[in-house]
């Protein structure tokens, strides 16, 4: 992640989530070759950093 701290303003989640207080995952897109991933719950604690194509894979089911 080039050292950088993401951009709050930048966290994503899916449109599908709704108002469920809370309750999602959020992602950031804009990182070359890997997708950081946090709990909405819990905005300041640890990010896992997932590869793009292991992303791809996890999320693709979701979109049927």
């Amino acid at each position: 992640m080039n050292g950088r701290e993401p951009d709050r303003t930048r966290w994503i989640r899916s449109s599908r989530s709704g108002d469920n207080g809370g309750n999602c995952v959020e992602a950031i897109l804009g990182f070359p070759g890997v997708v950081p991933v946090r709990d909405s719950k819990n905005p300041d604690g640890p990010v896992l950093v997932i590869g793009r194509t292991a992303w791809a894979a996890f999320t693709a089911p979701l979109s049927r």
